[in-house]
């Protein structure tokens, strides 16, 4: 998996539109092998990610989870501390 798509789901507060759009943009990006489609690709591409977004939509309004919601900057210090740790000189 990309490592730049990040988990939406139970977060508070929850993932917005634009964060939606992004991951569905970036895992299309890597499922095509292209960065920027060429024009005559550029409508599947885009149909593709609005098909994705509102599939990634309804999975997150139906998932249910006892598990507390997670913070996003607790998130962020953890995913810098591990980056910190992994790229260290």
């Amino acid at each position: 998996m990309c490592r730049n798509i990040k988990p939406l789901a139970n977060f508070e507060p929850p993932a917005t539109d634009a964060e939606i759009r992004a991951a569905a943009l970036q895992f299309v990006r890597k499922v095509s092998g292209t960065t920027k489609p060429s024009k005559a690709n550029q409508a599947p591409v885009d149909h593709a990610v609005d098909q994705i977004a509102a599939a990634v939509h309804e999975l997150l309004s139906a998932l249910v989870t006892s598990a507390p919601p997670k913070n996003r900057e607790v998130e962020a210090a953890k995913a810098r501390a591990r980056s910190a740790k992994r790229f260290a000189a």
